[in-house]
């Protein structure tokens, strides 16, 4: 079966599913995108990954990566593989030096490991057929560069943005600081976009 290989769009709340975020994979050469509910903390750990932000503790994700380097093996690619009852399935390819291992994880588990270690995201046609969303002009356009534009940050608040606006250069750096301190890292995501903006 052919692989179509997937990038990371955007990472957004869902508005379908209160607490849950939707991860949108794109179709490299091609206009279909993939959308995914994962839960909070995977959004999180792949939200941090993406910013470059690191925890002071490791995250599972981060662990995970830290015990393959140590029994010396690593992963090959992530595959979006299956699609039952509405429910995506995914496959972490590992490989030993010796021997290819294929390990079952959910979707977002996988996509989190995946892009720790920098390997490609792969799904199927018959997948991309049934989950697919075509991006076509107008309005549906529009609603997808806006979840794109969201990267991988959930959406603020305007008090908080306004508070961040209204920040001096030195009162950011000590929220970001307390943000990576009690591990609030999308606070601390947004923190950083708004120091980036000044400089």
């Amino acid at each position: 079966m052919d692989k179509i290989k997937l990038e990371i769009l955007g990472l957004s709340p869902s508005q379908s599913q209160s607490g849950s975020f939707a991860l949108v994979l794109g179709e490299e050469y091609g206009n279909r995108r993939l959308p995914i509910i994962i839960g909070m903390f995977e959004a999180q750990a792949i939200a941090i990954e993406i910013e470059k932000i690191v925890p002071n503790r490791p995250m599972t994700h981060d662990l995970f990566k830290q015990f393959a380097e140590q029994f010396k093996f690593t992963v090959r690619e992530i595959m979006i593989s299956d699609l039952r009852e509405g429910i995506f399935f995914a496959k972490i390819v590992c490989f030993d030096g010796v021997r290819e291992s294929v390990i079952d994880a959910r979707p977002s588990d996988a996509i989190a490991i995946g892009i720790r270690f920098d390997v490609p995201i792969y799904t199927n046609e018959s997948i991309l057929s049934e989950a697919g969303i075509t991006a076509s002009g107008g309005e549906e356009e529009d609603e997808q560069e806006e979840l794109v534009r969201s990267s991988s940050r959930s959406s603020s608040s305007r008090s908080f943005g306004d508070q961040l606006k209204n920040s001096s250069a030195e009162e950011l750096q000590r929220m970001l600081e307390e943000a990576l301190s009690n591990e609030e890292y999308e606070r601390a995501a947004k923190i950083r976009d708004e120091m980036s903006k000044r400089n």
